[in-house]
């Protein structure tokens, strides 16, 4: 399975939605767990890496410019 590119304070959207109705979380830590922010209510959540990388779906906003 090819590993998915994030990095600190990306928007990634998750294949669960939260209870809030959004399903755009802001990466805020980086490690063996990923702590994610909703976006929505500022809820956050600590989930181990290998969890995050299966639930998320793709980088909505990155933090790093796209070079053309």
């Amino acid at each position: 399975m090819e590993r998915k590119l994030f990095q600190l304070g990306d928007v990634v959207q998750m294949k669960k939605a939260h209870p809030c109705g959004t399903n755009a979380w802001k990466v805020i830590r980086m490690g063996m767990d990923i702590r994610i922010k909703c976006t929505g209510c500022d809820h956050s959540v600590m989930i181990p890496r290998l969890e995050f990388e299966r639930k998320m779906k793709k980088v909505l906003q990155s933090t790093e410019p796209k070079e053309e």
